[in-house]
């Protein structure tokens, strides 16, 4: 027996100098509250989760509504441009300055005479050419302002003429839609405003889950975009087209990945809406009670230097100029759980739990049990 206890104490100073060698499924609390020191990453914010970082959160991640961003200011659709083809077709009381051609045959000697002109490609200057009247201007004109335009240039040739336009093909007036639907396509606007759904339902809808599109709005210079859900249940997202929009549909397969002690480490992908971080904890099953230490829960993110009032081109880091940001939560505070239904999960988060004290404690003795019990089983076997 006396050699047990000679022998027992050379274990536990061993153990005790292998302590930091113990299974883990990343750093403690402890480690990750120390990250700033870090000699690898340098300027790593650690930020404790509170209200007035969640609402500044909010400001900063809002998004611009397409009803707020692109102004509902009503635009013709109806304006003749250059490359649009138009027929121009002339009645006129006889005799006739046109010779009187009805569908392609003469009509009767009483009767008003219509002249079908044939179709004519609006040309680069903006003009198409009518006999007797010369060129007309037609661009940026609607189709009764040219009717007006062409019947005052042949006022005194032709005999009480009237005039009739028809748009045979509009090439100008025109949104393009493409990206994750059936078929990419580029659809004429008309005098009833479409507007972003009925472009998508001309395309033939997207390809995949609608809760994980996002729509994509081209408009000049701007570039906006919304959850394609959001605008399904906010009608006032869903404006009116112009000329030359670009509508892009994007598959975005947003995720985060859990790890540490929770119950589920894997990757979790989410919706084009969002989720929070009550709904991410929801998601993974929750912390291990048996193992999760409740005030060591983080959110590790890139996020931009605008959050923290700085320029890009201050930032000088390896990250795209984007600073590297651990957000700790502490669960144990019961007022966590309302800021965590307001705190969104970004693309590409990693929300990590460490382990409690106890279960390091646990894990040691667990260890040394096993190396110490049949070390003594040995030892009293011994002569």
């Amino acid at each position: 027996m006396f050699k047990v206890f000679v022998f027992i104490p050379t274990i536990l100073i061993t153990l005790a100098g292998c302590g930091s060698f113990l299974p883990s499924s990343g750093p403690s609390a402890t480690g990750v509250n120390h990250s700033s020191d870090s000699n690898r990453i340098k300027d790593i914010q650690i930020i404790e989760l509170t209200d007035g970082v969640v609402q500044k959160l909010i400001l900063f991640q809002k998004q611009n509504f397409f009803s707020e961003t692109f102004a509902e200011r009503v635009i013709s659709t109806q304006e003749i441009g250059a490359g649009d083809v138009i027929e121009v077709s002339i009645w006129e009381v006889p005799p006739a300055l046109f010779g009187g051609v009805l569908n392609g045959q003469s009509s009767g000697s009483g009767a008003a005479q219509m002249t079908r002109l044939p179709e004519q490609m609006v040309s680069l200057d903006g003009t198409i050419n009518i006999p007797f009247a010369g060129q007309i201007p037609v661009a940026g004109c609607s189709p009764q302002q040219v009717e007006a335009n062409i019947k005052q240039s042949l006022r005194g040739k032709a005999n009480q003429p009237q005039v009739l336009i028809r748009m045979v093909r509009n090439n100008t007036a025109n949104v393009t839609v493409v990206g994750e639907v059936v078929t990419s396509l580029r659809m004429p606007l008309t005098a009833r405003r479409e507007r972003l759904l009925d472009a998508l339902a001309a395309a033939g809808g997207v390809r995949q889950p609608v809760n994980k599109m996002t729509l994509q709005l081209t408009r000049g210079s701007r570039v906006e975009s919304l959850p394609l859900e959001t605008i399904i249940r906010d009608p006032r997202q869903n404006i009116t087209l112009r000329p030359d929009d670009v509508v892009t549909l994007l598959f975005q397969p947003l995720s985060f990945t859990a790890l540490g002690a929770v119950v589920k480490n894997e990757e979790i992908s989410f919706e084009a809406q969002g989720i929070s971080l009550a709904q991410a904890l929801g998601r993974i099953g929750g912390l291990q009670d048996s193992r999760a230490d409740a005030q060591g829960v983080f959110i590790f993110r890139f996020e931009s230097p605008k959050l923290f009032g700085k320029n890009d081109d201050t930032i000088a880091t390896g990250f795209g100029g984007l600073i590297p940001v651990i957000y700790r939560v502490n669960l144990k505070d019961p007022a966590s759980f309302f800021l965590a239904q307001h705190f969104t999960m970004q693309n590409r988060d990693i929300l990590y739990v460490s382990n409690a004290s106890s279960s390091d404690l646990q894990r040691f003795l667990s260890l040394l049990v096993s190396v110490v019990y049949p070390v003594v089983h040995v030892i009293d076997a011994l002569p």
